[in-house]
């Protein structure tokens, strides 16, 4: 195996943020009319972000719904998976709605939106006059043209060309797989242009934090910060109610969970990627009990479909931005809003950003919360990204593990088996199970034909 060195400490994104963050505030607070002119550096790191996020959802929807093979199947298991996806997602939406409603971390800002700039992210803020009816919403989903959806940004006419598209791949099978590499390939080299420009986060987020104190004075950094406590809290508070809960009924505790997943947990937490541990958590799922063909297909899905951590975040944000900018939002708005997250936020790959850029694709199709306003977020979206993730990998473990349940495909004593080693630092003799071989199999069979 490989052995990577570990990086110097000023070579970790993470310090390189945190100084650019610690930066920016000290331009902001010694030259004010400097930081406030820093705004085109952080709309320019927005405008990077957003230029991927078309076709990254895209290959990520396709790529996703493709890898369930057959719809017959798989159909059982993926109905079950989808059922529980969008019952925990839209837990997590209400739970971060209700808080931040409820706390406002966003309240007293007093900022004026009218007065950002946000020329570099024009087509994010290009409300449509008059009001919008609901038949109107639905109708726009549908993209006049294919090219124009990807052309415009417009997420959730994009999102419907993805399940359209995943769907027909599956239906083409061994005839749509070279496609579907092709799509997949085209994703990876995406995601590499994304850790490039992640590269360049250091000076949006600080550019973002200068910009924020020398406009509108160092009093934001507390409504800030509130925010930031608020969204650990409460992807504390979803983890040990809700996630406990459904593992509990799946027969584990959730502490078990924690010490098993301890090394994958980690290196999320340093990463905000959850791809980064893909592979190690299909083994060890499958290793703990989980039917490999339940494994395969529900983690992966679970990776676009189920963001809980993102869920949070996005509600908890959304209404961050309205309080900052004093603007009002109806029930009926926030309903809206709820709902359209139900979509968006099923385009969340598993990459470090996402939660942001979401964000900003959906607060520019719903027109009702200032897209200029996330330059706000920008110096602290980071910090709150290692929530998201987080929450985002035990989310789906535990949801792997409640469905291998449900389905009746989770082995609950080799579970108790397995956490029971890994506590104690021993390997189970069968740590790799071996295949079982049925009388009637061609093994045996041809064995016999062999004795004859």
């Amino acid at each position: 195996m490989r052995t990577s060195t570990r990086k110097p400490l000023l070579g970790e994104l993470y310090i390189q943020v945190l100084i650019g963050i610690v930066v920016g505030a000290g331009i902001g607070i010694a030259w004010p009319e400097i930081g406030a002119s820093l705004q085109p550096v952080a709309d320019g790191f927005i405008k990077l972000i957003k230029m991927l996020l078309g076709p990254i959802v895209f290959g990520t929807v396709v790529v996703g719904i493709a890898k369930m093979s057959d719809i017959k199947d798989v159909g059982r298991i993926g109905a079950k998976a989808l059922i529980y996806f969008e019952i925990v997602s839209t837990l997590a939406l209400l739970i971060g709605l209700v808080v931040a409603s409820v706390m406002q971390p966003g309240a007293g800002m007093n900022i004026d939106a009218g007065q950002i700039d946000a020329s570099s992210i024009s087509s994010y803020v290009k409300a449509a006059q008059g009001n919008h009816g609901l038949v109107a919403f639905f109708l726009d989903i549908i993209p006049t043209t294919i090219v124009d959806a990807f052309a415009q940004g417009a997420m959730l006419q994009i999102i419907l060309i993805s399940v359209l598209m995943g769907i027909a791949m599956v239906k083409l099978g061994d005839r749509g797989k070279p496609l579907v590499g092709l799509i997949d390939v085209l994703l990876q080299g995406l995601f590499r242009i994304v850790a490039m420009v992640m590269r360049l986060a250091p000076f949006g987020a600080g550019a973002g934090m200068a910009f924020t104190i020398g406009k509108y004075g160092i009093a934001t950094i507390w409504s800030l910060g509130y925010l930031m406590v608020c969204v650990y809290v409460t992807t504390i508070v979803f983890i040990v109610v809700v996630l406990a809960s459904v593992a509990w009924w799946s027969g584990f505790p959730l502490t078990q969970f924690f010490r098993y997943f301890k090394d994958e947990i980690l290196i999320v937490l340093g990463t905000c990627s959850t791809e980064a541990v893909m592979p190690q958590m299909l083994k060890k799922l499958e290793r703990l009990g989980c039917e490999k063909t339940v494994v395969g297909m529900v983690l992966p899905t679970g990776y676009t479909f189920n963001a809980d951590g993102t869920s949070i975040y996005l509600t908890m944000a959304a209404l961050f931005v309205a309080q900052a900018t004093n603007t009002h939002l109806a029930l009926g708005d926030e309903l809206l809003l709820l709902g359209v997250f139900l979509l968006t936020s099923k385009g969340s790959a598993g990459v470090a950003g996402a939660g942001f850029v979401t964000l900003a694709a959906t607060l520019s199709t719903i027109h009702t919360v200032p897209v200029a306003g996330l330059v706000l977020l920008l110096g602290v979206d980071r910090f709150m990204n290692e929530a998201r993730a987080v929450t985002n990998l035990i989310g789906n473990g535990v949801a792997t593990i409640a469905i291998a349940k449900w389905d009746g495909a989770f082995d609950q004593v080799r579970a108790r088996e397995v956490m029971q080693a890994h506590r104690e630092g021993r390997v189970l003799a069968d740590e790799e199970p071996v295949p079982e071989i049925r009388p009637d199999s061609p093994e045996i069979q041809a064995a016999a034909g062999a004795l004859r």
